[in-house]
């Protein structure tokens, strides 16, 4: 049973990112300005100048995008949050993918936005640094099941990195690999595998070096219980205590992502409006493959924030 006033927060991953994102926000209300001044504070550049003219390439890059896309979410969060357009729905559950899970723990309070933002700052560095150190790629098969997306991954020495929704899964792995994968899936019958503009082998083994460079900046991290329930990408369940949603993103950064099962947990306790904030719209397109009756919003302009 859906329940008319149950709603969530989602928030985007890396790959979401444009050159403009956030400008219309920062020029539109005051909290979504201090959010870039602060970020361009503790990154030390001119994070909104990235942001609004790029250029694209800089913006890109994964020590880049990754605090790009974070500010800009958490610009328009308190851009929303501003023009109490909340205030009549009961937020059941805050989550993102992959990047965004850092910017879900922020707007469940779990987490200050400095130090969300310093400890993403240094995963986005740590996996650019693992991407030059162990190099590789990523693959979207479409069309083919879990298990048989497992079997090729098994025989071409790829790794699952994304379950995304029903009928996609994305694998991560040396070029070579992936390439061998794809011919394999396509033989069994996948509809589609579309090499992934990314610069490294996310969410696999590939991302060790990071995982294990991350490791004792997470632990000395300030995590706190969130008051906001929170999925975690790793278990694909609500966690509660800090010491667990450390471990979760810890282990998130070189193992796969479950996020088709963490929306289907938010929607089985009868959550059925889900706002997806910041830039883009993947998650709008993910959730309607997930469960075609959920209600997706994007906030990602002024536009956006006063239309809802």
């Amino acid at each position: 049973m859906v329940d008319s006033k149950k709603a969530a927060y989602i928030f985007p991953g890396q790959g979401a990112q444009y050159v403009g994102m956030g400008k219309g926000l920062y020029e539109t209300f005051p909290e979504a300005k201090e959010v870039f001044e602060k970020a361009s504070e503790i990154v030390g550049f001119d994070l909104k100048k990235l942001c609004f003219e790029g250029p694209k390439e800089e913006l890109t890059r994964t020590a880049n995008s990754q605090v790009a896309i974070l500010t800009t979410s958490i610009a328009a969060l308190r851009s929303f949050i501003s023009e109490k357009k909340s205030a009549n729905l009961d937020i059941c559950a805050s989550l993102g993918l992959s990047l965004g899970e850092y910017t879900a723990l922020i707007a469940a309070g779990a987490i200050s936005f400095e130090e969300g933002l310093r400890l993403v700052k240094l995963r986005g560095q740590f996996m650019e640094e693992a991407a030059i150190q162990n190099p590789g790629t990523m693959s979207s098969i479409i069309g083919l099941s879990v298990d048989d997306a497992e079997e090729i991954a098994k025989s071409t020495n790829t790794e699952i990195a994304n379950l995304n929704c029903p009928g996609q899964v994305v694998i991560s792995g040396k070029k070579e690999q992936i390439e061998e994968a794809n011919r394999i899936a396509k033989e069994k019958g996948a509809k589609r595998c579309i090499m992934l503009d990314v610069s490294g082998a996310f969410h696999s083994s590939a991302m060790d070096p990071a995982r294990d460079k991350l490791k004792p900046e997470i632990e000395k991290a300030n995590i706190r219980s969130p008051k906001i329930p929170v999925v975690a990408n790793h278990t694909a369940l609500f966690e509660e205590s800090p010491d667990q949603i450390k471990e979760n993103l810890i282990h998130q950064v070189n193992h796969r992502t479950r996020w088709a099962d963490s929306i289907s947990l938010v929607a089985s306790g009868g959550v059925g409006i889900f706002f997806e904030i910041g830039p883009g719209k993947v998650l709008k397109g993910l959730l309607r493959r997930i469960n075609s009756d959920l209600t997706v919003y994007n906030i990602e302009t002024p536009q956006d924030v006063e239309s809802i």
